[in-house]
């Protein structure tokens, strides 16, 4: 079975995140906000993913792997927010949050700035918790 090509690598995020001058400060910001709500360091996932965590995964195809629990990616179309859809209550908080997009799996967010930044924070909170404790745990 092929190997996940979305693996955790040593790159600098800060290094990372400095090459995207448009969307530079809301992934800074985005950088804070979620290692401050999951207490977990950021790591490079690929060449382009920041997460947070990690879980494993095992389908009933037998594929299986680890993942970033929550992450984002500043997109050149959109930031890109992994992890935080999955949880019973998002559906709620999505519909508080301003002006987004989903996705399979993903939130799409055009700037910080379009969304609450407090109901952002409590998906980022729930999807963590979520995903590391409910998601592909029996």
């Amino acid at each position: 079975m092929a190997e996940n090509k979305t693996q955790a690598t040593g790159a600098s995020v800060e290094e990372f995140l400095a090459e995207h001058p448009v969307r530079r400060g809301d992934g800074f910001r985005l950088l804070a906000l979620m290692s401050g709500i999951t207490g977990e360091p950021a790591q490079m996932w690929g060449p382009t993913i920041v997460g947070f965590g990690r879980y494993h995964y095992k389908y009933a195809s037998g594929r299986e792997g680890d993942a970033a629990a929550v992450g984002f990616s500043p997109r050149k179309s959109s930031l890109s927010l992994y992890g935080l859809t999955y949880g019973p209550e998002a559906a709620d908080l999505l519909g508080r949050l301003g002006k987004h997009k989903v996705g399979a799996g993903c939130l799409y967010v055009n700037k910080l700035d379009d969304v609450d930044e407090a109901v952002l924070a409590e998906l980022i909170r729930l999807g963590y918790r979520h995903v590391t404790t409910a998601l592909h745990h029996g």
